[in-house]
């Protein structure tokens, strides 16, 4: 695909990441596709649950706020209101446009009411999934007109064939994640953090996992005098209180960002997927093992299958089994300097290689191709 692109892009939110890990992709999908020639405007509605809860951290959230404005200068971001201006907005801002790609998190109004404009403004669409929902809870999927759309980008295979299998959509693509190079990239630290878990509580979809791969874990390692520190959000008092008497220092949130500064100062980072991931939608790595690669830290994971090949197990990241594998995992790699260094080059390798946001927006020029083949 050689020609320019009038692309309109429809997410939850560009500004905030609070408890909305789809817009660290998004944000480097977007700048990757602008560097390549498109124009790209990307909207979000106001007053959004992720920025609305983000205002309530105080000072931190005016610097994430700030730091978006900041870092991508190239994102044209537009706010709308679901109300009766929502049509007369759609009108003006769907003219013209040759790709309009819509994010699951949109509300089906929204995008059932964009979905009607395709024939009047002849654009092409595509519906974007990021999320486990199809999965464990098709029929909030199924509010959309999944129909009327010309394909779905779904963040892994397993993802791709609910939608081809089981929803019956004929183009189906596998859209995974990736990195943000320009943003996430091994910076020169001092380490003063042993092992560095970020990632948000709620939802009880890990609780038992986090309990088993981080929680026991750390009794071991405070006893060691070593440092473990947790950021996230949604972490009710009886977590964190089970953090405090683990020893955890639990940080709460922090802009994304602002992780590669977090990681840099860490010695080990751990991934705990959601149980979803670990079992029926084993294969579908979430951001956060991109962005910890890709800024070179050392990543330990609770137990996950990577059943597409995106990584090289054991040599990009090592996984533990159990409470005990993972208690001596740790305490073997942080003795050893040499065996965390393989590690972190090996996985920034493979990022570089493979999972940037420019390989995904090179792949997404090519999939639009194949509507005017």
């Amino acid at each position: 695909m050689n020609r320019a692109l009038s692309i309109r892009f429809f997410a939850h939110s560009w500004v905030s990441d609070w408890n909305h890990g789809n817009a660290h992709f998004l944000r480097g999908l977007v700048r990757e596709l602008v560097r390549m020639g498109h124009e790209v405007r990307c909207y979000e509605e106001i007053s959004g649950w992720s920025l609305s809860n983000l205002v309530h951290e105080g000072e931190v959230a005016y610097r994430a706020i700030d730091d978006f404005h900041r870092i991508y200068p190239e994102l044209n971001v537009r706010f709308f209101q679901r109300d009766k201006s929502l049509p007369t907005l759609l009108n003006r801002e769907l003219a013209g446009a040759d790709l309009v790609i819509i994010h699951e998190w949109n509300e089906p109004q929204v995008v059932n009411e964009i979905l009607a404009r395709k024939g009047r403004f002849g654009f092409r669409a595509l519906f974007h999934d990021t999320h486990h929902r199809a999965y464990t809870n098709a029929g909030q999927i199924l509010r959309f007109h999944l129909h009327l759309f010309d394909g779905v980008l779904a963040f892994g295979d397993a993802i791709r064939k609910i939608y081809s299998d089981g929803f019956g959509i004929a183009r189906v693509w596998t859209f995974h994640e990736a990195a943000d190079v320009s943003v996430f990239r091994p910076m020169q630290r001092s380490k003063e953090i042993d092992l560095v878990w970020i990632g948000n509580w709620g939802d009880e979809e890990r609780t038992e996992e986090l309990i088993e791969f981080l929680v026991a874990p750390a009794f071991d390692l405070i006893a060691d005098q070593r440092r473990v520190r947790v950021h996230g959000v949604r972490y009710p008092e009886g977590a964190k209180d089970t953090l405090r008497r683990a020893g955890i220092e639990f940080c709460g949130y922090v802009a994304n960002l602002e992780a590669p500064e977090v990681y840099a100062r860490s010695r080990l980072a751990l991934h705990v997927p959601r149980r979803q991931y670990a079992n029926g939608l084993s294969g579908v790595p979430t951001i956060r093992v991109f962005e910890a690669l890709a800024c070179g830290v050392p990543l330990v994971c609770s137990p996950w299958v990577d059943t597409e090949q995106l990584f090289r197990p054991d040599r990009d990241y090592v996984v533990a089994h159990n409470r005990a594998e993972m208690s001596a995992l740790l305490d073997e790699l942080l003795k050893d300097k040499t065996a965390r260094q393989q590690i972190a080059s090996s996985g920034l390798e493979t990022i570089r290689k493979h999972h940037t946001c420019r390989h995904r927006a090179e792949q997404l020029m090519e999939i639009f191709g194949e509507f005017t083949r």
